[in-house]
């Protein structure tokens, strides 16, 4: 392919493909000439989570991983029982399951352009070379930095993460400050050591649109009944579409 005319990067599909659909049509999305990046968390939760990966693999899709999409490769590599609350259940019995798994799992946890980075949570604050520090890792196994990548919302200025019952695991987690120095991740996070990079990422559907200096974050919550958003990159432009039901009610 050759460069893109436009960089399409899209918040969390979990399984949306309707929306993911009209929100393609809203941009005018042209494979043959736009790259189309997702945050991550392509699957789980939403109505059609099969449907949803189907569609990204057949346009090419550049995406991260997220952590629902490593929930779905390591339940199909049967290293993790589903839950009651999963959606996974037709892609694990697709004709075309192999196929589809490959290809997530030949997913990068970050992928560095010129000017940004796409990752599905967030940067550790140490990290100099983000894709030094997850290249090559298993997305089948359990390591910090494929965590902290996939996982992190609030942290401290030396990447601590807040206790395992704090923030950082719940789902309707705000963005404002927790006790104990725990701030949102990227307040920590300075471009002039990335070469001016910004940062699109997902995973944080609470705090909903960000469009800040240093990072943009698109999860707007489209499975809890919010709206699913690209952003334009060379056009500076969001465009939303709001979800067709709420197809997920928050457990608090």
């Amino acid at each position: 392919m050759a460069t893109p005319i436009r960089r399409i990067f899209i918040g969390d599909v979990q399984g949306c493909r309707e929306e993911l659909e009209t929100l393609l049509h809203r941009c005018r999305f042209d494979p043959a000439t736009d790259a189309l990046h997702p945050v991550g968390d392509l699957v789980n939760r939403g109505p059609d989570s099969l449907g949803a990966l189907r569609l990204l693999k057949q346009l090419g899709a550049e995406p991260v991983l997220g952590n629902h999409d490593l929930h779905l490769l390591r339940t199909a590599a049967g290293r993790r029982l589903l839950r009651e609350d999963d959606t996974l259940e037709p892609i694990l019995f697709a004709d075309d399951r192999d196929e589809l798994l490959d290809w997530l799992a030949a997913q990068p946890f970050v992928r560095r352009f010129d000017d940004l980075y796409l990752v599905h949570a967030g940067i550790h604050p140490a990290w100099r070379d983000p894709v030094a520090e997850l290249v090559g890792l298993d997305p089948l196994e359990r390591h910090p930095a494929s965590d902290f990548a996939t996982r992190v919302r609030h942290c401290t200025a030396s990447g601590a993460w807040p206790p395992p019952a704090g923030a950082a695991s719940a789902e309707d987690d705000s963005g404002g400050r927790l006790p104990g120095g725990y701030e949102p991740w990227d307040r920590f996070y300075r471009p002039a050591e990335h070469g001016g990079r910004r940062v699109v990422f997902g995973h944080w559907a609470a705090r909903g649109l960000v469009r800040a200096e240093n990072v943009v974050g698109l999860d707007t919550g489209c499975v809890w009944g919010g709206s699913l958003t690209a952003w334009i990159c060379e056009e500076r432009k969001i465009v939303s579409v709001p979800a067709r039901r709420q197809w997920r009610v928050p457990e608090r």
